[in-house]
């Protein structure tokens, strides 16, 4: 008897212990209370950091999302408030690049057009700051960030479109239960790679989980690949859809003889080269005979600002990375693919790889510095884990294949051409910067020409807004502030 008295109480100072030590574990959550001032106006806020479990049918957790919420703490605000979830691309990217060069209470200061020097780094309140108009969520895909496969589950389990698209809708679902905030306007703003991800999010939501969205911000998108030239060498289409982007960049720096003084006049002549004269001696191939090759060759060197010769040497067909090699190259420098007002010595070394792109470079150190030193100074966030900015894992070994067919060049066009055909007040806008040659704007515009929509609800739905910036835009202060108006216009008309 008493052998079994003292099993149980030995039973019961074990649970007595794991209670304790579970009561000492740190809540996966970390709140503070700030205050902001958005035009002219004090936007008091809360901050929460936290981690999400996704679970499987059977409740079983497979991942833990790690993402940074602000919340107006005003009395007036209720469940009808705009949410908005922001996010960056990649694939492989955390939302640093979002959080502190948009839309977040606090933003990270970058030299302008030019490499910014080494920490320390500075951070100052951010004026185009969305909290006046909408609560905002930062999320990290898996792998990114602090988000992580769950034990006995991988990360790369996670990397694939639809895989990805999965995740996302139900971080987003499982929020608006938490959160109740089912009946507030619904926003998503994606980064590159993350406006495929809006895309195909938008459909999902709709279609598997019956939410609707008001309104999506695709930030310098590529929704179908095939119509990039560094994915897709062999075809003509996407140097045809490069080519305006090579004349903002040689209009920028100045190689072009006698051009309009205004740029959008200079880029619309140079739209209709290259979907006329341009995109028909391509069609040619091999039967275009050299008189008109050196006449094709002759106005492309006025609209691209390269040589004649050269053009010639590679059959009227440059790649954006060839672009970025040769625009500058006589004075030694390589131009920024992301942004190509930013430029470096030139180097065969560096010459294709994208980690050494000058205008990656020139601001990837103060983002991450920046963002790690928020998360412990403002956010109060003690995590033990390293904060990974970038995986190139994710963006290595990616699943683009969708579904069982046969594969084919990616695209989500059919899935935004879904979620806008299925909910007509779905709006769209589209944020193009004229000197990025990762996502040239001439082929997001050919895309969304080519969504299959009828003009009256293309016209009605989309908007595409153009910033005299590169892939990421707000890095201009100017255009951020335009950036920001923007957006604000289309969460008022898209809440209503």
């Amino acid at each position: 008897m008493q052998s079994v008295q003292f099993i149980l109480g030995t039973v019961m100072l074990i649970l007595l212990q794991c209670s304790i030590l579970e009561a000492q574990v740190p809540p996966k959550e970390w709140a503070t209370d700030h205050t902001i001032h958005i035009n002219g106006r004090a936007v008091s806020y809360k901050a929460i950091a936290s981690f999400t479990s996704i679970t499987d049918e059977r409740g079983t957790q497979r991942a833990s999302i790690f993402s940074v919420e602000y919340t107006e703490n005003d009395a007036k605000v209720t469940n009808e408030r705009p949410i908005t979830f922001l996010y960056n691309g990649g694939p492989g990217s955390s939302s640093v690049w979002l959080h502190l060069g948009t839309f977040g209470p606090r933003r990270v200061v970058t030299s302008e057009a030019a490499a910014t020097p080494p920490a320390p780094y500075k951070l100052i309140d951010n004026p185009y700051c969305l909290l006046d108009s909408t609560d905002l969520v930062f999320i990290d895909p898996v792998g990114t960030g602090f988000s992580h496969a769950a034990p006995g589950v991988q990360d790369k389990d996670f990397w694939g479109i639809d895989q990805d698209v999965k995740v996302f809708a139900e971080f987003i679902s499982t929020y608006l239960r938490v959160h109740n905030r089912w009946n507030s306007p619904k926003f998503l703003i994606g980064e590159s790679y993350g406006s495929i991800r809006s895309a195909a999010l938008a459909d999902y939501l709709h279609s598997q989980d019956a939410i609707l969205i008001n309104g999506l911000v695709m930030i310098s998108p590529v929704l179908d690949l095939s119509t990039i030239a560094s994915i897709n060498p062999d075809e003509d289409l996407p140097y045809v859809l490069a080519l305006p982007t090579y004349a903002a960049v040689a209009w920028h720096y100045k190689r072009v003889t006698n051009p309009p003084a205004d740029l959008d006049t200079f880029l619309t002549q140079a739209r209709q080269f290259a979907s006329g004269d341009y995109a028909a001696a391509l069609r040619k191939g091999w039967r275009l005979t050299e008189r008109e090759k050196d006449s094709t060759a002759r106005t492309l060197s006025h609209f691209t600002g390269l040589n004649e010769e050269y053009l010639i040497q590679e059959n009227l067909r440059v790649s954006p990375q060839q672009f970025a090699a040769e625009i500058e190259g006589a004075r030694g420098l390589r131009v920024g693919t992301y942004d190509a007002r930013f430029s470096s010595p030139r180097s065969t070394l560096s010459a294709d790889a994208i980690l050494y792109d000058p205008s990656y470079s020139a601001v990837d150190g103060a983002f991450a510095s920046a963002f790690k030193t928020y998360l412990h100074d403002d956010l109060k966030v003690d995590e033990v884990s390293q904060y990974k900015v970038l995986s190139f894992d994710a963006a290595d070994t990616w699943e683009w294949k969708r579904g069982s067919g046969i594969p084919v060049s990616p695209n989500v066009v059919g899935d935004l051409t879904r979620a806008m055909t299925a909910n007509p007040y779905l709006r769209v806008q589209v944020e193009l910067g004229y000197f990025d040659l990762i996502a040239p704007f001439f082929a997001t515009e050919y895309t969304v020409d080519h969504a299959g929509l009828s003009t009256d609800l293309g016209s009605k739905m989309i908007q595409e807004k153009y910033y005299q910036a590169g892939h990421m835009m707000y890095l201009q202060e100017a255009e951020l502030a335009r950036f920001k108006e923007n957006v604000v216009s289309l969460i008022d008309a898209a809440s209503k």
